[in-house]
């Protein structure tokens, strides 16, 4: 049987990856799952699938989840923190590892993962966002295997030829046409910016997804940060990556061709396809997911994003031709500013403002090392907070 590790199992790729493990049971097995503090429910994904090992990053969290356990004698080794998630990633009985923990607190047991030569079904974009060379060059060195996860990314791969392992050169391949729903503010007047609610930016029209991410669709972050990831998955530069805003989100990702074929892959926007699509490589496996109904869909609308309604998408753009620790200065704000919109904190119509204001205002280092990417991301994330305080200040004056 082939060992799990989920790392962010709570989540809704964490809970996506058990429902399909469940399906192919005599295949995988859970040998670790981790959560930040969502004890309840880790509580009850250990009833179920009994893994040896359950993480919580949070101390307080994991003693809580300890006890529960004990109580109903189930003998889950319970670990915390950083140093836990890093342990269950490398663990010798854990084959696979599925990096689903979202943003920056993925990256160092991701590449954990990836050093231990482990099978990784990269969920977290952030992984790559941060430390791609870095990354990028573990896995090679290690012998392990990086499989996209992320739909769009997975599609991708799916319609790569078999040979593009070392990147887009010589493939045939000039265009990488990166798919994105819009999100809920797609056709939303600008002026109705300012008044958009957390509320309305985690509705999103196609997917289920976490808060964070929503939130990201919605300003189109998560799509700059895809082209950042996809840069260097696939070895492209920015300007063979095209972002194309298709509705419907049936189609998930196109490949162009020289000759002037374009490849595209297609399903319901349903995570268990890209989830089951990695489990499994090179073979194929039922993912649970309706078959995709063409005469249901009947139409697939395409158009241009505009920079203008979405500058969170300029901004990824820059920072990936910029360099350096630029894509980490801006994942950090980010993740910053939409905490501080959940929080209602901040304006929806802010957020671009304060990311470009700490790309503005820390400097950024070559990406060569861990720690100048942990400490200017760091750094990025005082400088958001700042400049958040300051417009809180401003606005109560």
């Amino acid at each position: 049987m082939i060992g799990i590790a989920v790392l962010g199992a709570t989540g809704s790729i964490g809970t996506s990856t058990l429902e399909v493990i469940k399906r192919h049971g005599a295949r995988f097995r859970p040998i670790a799952l981790t959560a930040n503090r969502q004890v309840e429910r880790l509580f009850e994904q250990c009833i179920e699938y009994r893994p040896e090992y359950a993480v919580m990053v949070d101390d307080d969290s994991a003693q809580r989840l300890h006890e529960r356990l004990k109580q109903v004698g189930i003998g889950v080794e319970v670990l915390s923190g950083l140093d836990g998630l890093k342990q269950v990633a490398t663990l010798p009985q854990v084959d696979y590892v599925m990096a689903a923990i979202v943003g920056a607190a993925g990256l160092e047991p991701t590449l954990a993962a990836a050093s231990a030569g482990k099978r990784v079904l990269l969920a977290n974009k952030e992984a790559l966002v941060m430390s791609g060379r870095i990354f990028m060059d573990t896995v090679r060195e290690s012998g392990a295997e990086l499989l996209p996860v992320d739909s769009e990314h997975n599609a991708i791969y799916q319609c790569m030829p078999a040979d593009a392992g070392n990147g887009l050169a010589g493939t045939g391949v000039s265009r990488i046409l990166l798919t994105a729903s819009g999100g809920p503010f797609r056709a939303t007047p600008l002026k109705q910016f300012a008044d958009i609610t957390p509320e309305q930016a985690c509705s999103h029209p196609n997917w289920v997804m976490g808060r964070k991410i929503s939130v990201d669709s919605a300003t189109m972050m998560n799509k700059g940060l895809e082209v950042i990831e996809a840069c260097w998955l696939f070895d492209a530069k920015p300007e063979q990556i095209q972002v194309v805003l298709h509705p419907q989100s049936v189609i998930h990702s196109m490949v162009q061709y020289t000759d002037g074929s374009v490849l595209a892959q297609l399903g319901n926007p349903d995570m268990r396809t890209p989830i089951a699509h990695a489990l499994a490589w090179p073979e194929r496996i039922d993912s649970g997911v309706q078959a995709l109904d063409l005469f249901a869909v009947a139409r697939l609308d395409f158009e241009a994003p505009d920079f203008s309604r979405f500058p969170c998408l300029r901004l990824a753009y820059e920072a990936i031709e910029a360099g350096g620790t630029c894509p980490a200065i801006l994942n950090a704000a980010n993740e910053v500013a939409v905490q501080a919109f959940l929080d209602r904190r901040l304006g929806f119509g802010a957020i671009p403002d304060v990311i470009e204001a700490t790309l503005g205002h820390v400097s950024s280092s070559p990406a060569d090392t861990l720690t100048a990417i942990l400490d200017d991301d760091t750094a990025a994330r005082e400088q958001a907070m700042q400049l958040i305080n300051r417009k809180e200040g401003q606005s109560r004056a």
